[in-house]
């Protein structure tokens, strides 16, 4: 048996989230409640410059304060594609000629619905125009990191966005880093 929904009412809504809890009959037949975070389809760059690294952006986050990233962010609506240009200009002030969607994750899909695209940007040049949201999203550093090294990272602990580490982790198998 699979979960049904017997009723579901919205708790909290606002322009990027909504949280709804649902009255359901679990798969063992009892009944339960479930809440669900829905949010906007999400984008993800891995974005490589010409000498195979990887832009990150130090960030400060609201809700875990210091956090190491690659550029990403709500679609806004927008078509993943779009919304992906848009946010590799807006948090590294870097453009890419050239953009390959190479895969989707789903965020917390024990208590989310919440999908994220995954683009690889290659090609990389500076914007015309500067990247004015930085500061408004708390962007303090965007560094350079060879893929190699970024790997490790992940390992030492220092890059902890499971976003980021689900970008990175689809494109080292699509590039053939990963066996």
């Amino acid at each position: 048996m699979a979960w049904q929904t017997r009723t579901t009412r919205t708790a909290y809504e606002n322009p990027w989230i909504r949280i709804r809890e649902d009255q359901v009959i679990r798969p063992d037949g009892s009944d339960g409640l479930y809440g669900v975070v829905e949010l906007r389809p999400a984008v993800f760059v891995v974005a490589l410059d010409d000498e195979d690294r990887v832009a990150l952006i130090e960030i400060d986050r609201y809700t875990v304060g210091a956090s190491l990233e690659v550029p990403g962010g709500g679609s806004d609506g927008e078509e993943p594609l779009l919304a992906a240009q848009r946010e590799l200009r807006e948090e590294t002030g870097l453009e890419a000629s050239d953009w390959t969607e190479i895969g989707d994750v789903w965020a917390l899909n024990g208590a989310a619905h919440a999908r994220e695209h995954v683009f690889l940007a290659r090609r990389l040049t500076r914007a015309t125009d500067a990247a004015a949201s930085q500061l408004e999203e708390g962007i303090s550093e965007v560094r350079f990191v060879p893929f190699g090294d970024v790997v490790a990272m992940i390992g030492r602990g220092e890059i902890r966005d499971n976003e980021t580490i689900a970008a990175l982790a689809i494109a080292a198998i699509r590039l053939g880093r990963l066996a």
